[in-house]
């Protein structure tokens, strides 16, 4: 397998983890020191770049084989030692791709780079099965689901019918507490199993950051997984993020050292400035202790203004105390003040109700004086109004009804008791139907206990085997 040079990632069945498996089974390998171009194979609905936050603003390979562009044109470097050839987006540009030149194209990047990923899509059609057979060795990519199982079945027969060859199985998904066994499922297949990817949140979020995740989350389960992967297939591989980050780690400290630098005269400089500019503590205090007299003195004498204004006389001289004889005069007016304002509220709870007259000059009266006003308009009673309509429709309810043609009205006479013979008939056609459909269901009813016993017998995963 260390001679292999093309990869197509392929599985019958559509979300699956192949574009994720693509995407971190590369960047994995190209953490490692290889070359690795990472090929949109999926023609009719491409998606990889979005998985690398790649937006292509030149060729695609749909241009290459168009016959538009060359592959290099399509050819976008995203990271160190990865490169990325996405696929366009445009049902236009699909209809003008020729897949039959995928094989060229392939070949003039496999002399380029170490390791070429081809991302197939998924589904039986002449641009899914033809990266099968130009790729060196195809990996099968499965959830333990029994439906998924079965498409990769599928993909093997693809792979022998195209003259390509199987370099195993990769299971995504997996739950450490299922009772499927992955090396069961591979055995079954007769396939190598090459790994298994845990189910992991992480990849979900790498995903919408447009990262990959063994560069997002280096440290998780699915990043480890995948990182093990990439060392089964390749030489050279470390399944820990710890040792593939072991060589970056020397130009972080050279660049820390640099930060350090600059951080010290940064600091220098601060100081300086302060030095030079700020205040003293104390001449702070004093111009605050100096002002705070002043503004107190402005605050009592808006306060006095205010008061003045508020009751509508000069503002008394505040070192002179208010008499007791002031003091009682303004007690006693607020009294007088709220005996009216009773007064006024009893006058109008004691005037009864009725309609208003409202004159033509805005005065009004009560409705006994409405007819003595000029001009007034009197207000209608809304109950009055009420009663009037109800009348109104007793006198219509009242009225003689109006005489219908008996041979108008359906089922009158003879056609009545034609009907009536009908219902009966009907009846009892009901009465054999329910007694029919009784014993269908109880046919069903055994039937569907010889299928619960069959596949109670059933075998592996449902019986697909």
């Amino acid at each position: 397998m260390s001679g292999t040079t093309v990869y197509a990632v392929a599985s019958g069945k559509g979300g699956v983890g192949k574009t994720t498996t693509t995407v971190n089974l590369g960047t994995a390998l190209a953490g490692a020191g290889k070359r690795v171009a990472i090929v949109d194979a999926d023609l009719g609905m491409a998606n990889l770049a979005g998985f690398v936050s790649l937006a292509p603003d030149g060729a695609t390979l749909h241009d290459v084989l168009a016959g538009d562009a060359e592959v290099p044109e399509a050819t976008y470097e995203v990271a160190d030692g990865i490169a990325a050839v996405p696929s366009g987006t445009e049902l236009d540009e699909f209809a003008d791709a020729d897949a039959a030149g995928l094989g060229d194209a392939v070949d003039r990047l496999r002399g380029e780079f170490d390791y070429v990923l081809l991302d197939v899509g998924a589904g039986v059609s002449h641009e899914s099965v033809l990266p099968l057979g130009v790729a060196d060795e195809v990996l099968l990519v499965s959830t333990p689901e029994p439906a998924s199982v079965q498409d990769v079945r599928k993909t093997i027969d693809l792979v022998d019918r195209s003259g390509g060859s199987v370099a195993g199985l990769v299971v995504t998904r997996g739950r450490p507490d299922g009772d499927v066994s992955y090396e069961e499922i591979a055995a079954r297949l007769d396939v190598d199993l090459l790994g298994s990817i845990p189910e992991d949140p992480t990849v979900r979020d790498s995903v919408y950051a447009g990262t990959p995740l063994v560069v997002h989350e280096a440290e998780s389960p699915a990043a480890t997984a995948y990182r093990q992967l990439a060392a089964s297939l390749a030489d050279g591989v470390q399944a820990s993020a710890s040792a593939a980050a072991g060589s970056a780690s020397t130009a972080e400290d050279d660049s820390g050292a640099e930060d350090e630098a600059d951080d010290a005269a940064s600091d220098d400089a601060d100081e300086t400035a302060a030095d030079e500019g700020d205040a003293a503590p104390d001449d702070v205090a004093d111009a605050v202790s100096e002002a705070a007299p002043d503004a107190t003195a402005d605050e009592e004498s808006n306060a006095s203004a205010d008061d003045a204004a508020d009751a509508d006389v000069a503002p008394a001289d505040p070192e002179e105390p208010a008499s007791e004889t002031s003091v009682e005069d303004a007690i006693s007016e607020i009294d007088e003040a709220d005996d009216a304002a009773d007064d006024a509220a009893d006058d109008a709870a004691s005037e009864p109700e009725g309609a208003v007259a409202v004159g033509g000059d805005g005065s009004t009266t009560r409705e006994a004086d409405a007819e003595e006003v000029e001009g007034a308009v009197t207000i209608p009673d809304a109950e009055a109004e009420a009663e009037a309509e109800a009348d109104a429709d007793a006198d219509a309810e009242s009225e003689d009804p109006l005489d219908l043609d008996d041979d108008a009205i359906p089922f009158s006479g003879d056609d009545a008791d034609a009907a009536a013979a009908d219902d009966a008939e009907t009846e009892s056609d009901d009465d054999d139907s329910d007694e029919d459909e009784d014993a269908a269901d109880s046919e069903d009813a055994a039937d569907a206990e010889d299928d619960d016993s069959d596949e109670d017998d059933g075998g592996f995963l449902g019986g697909i085997f």
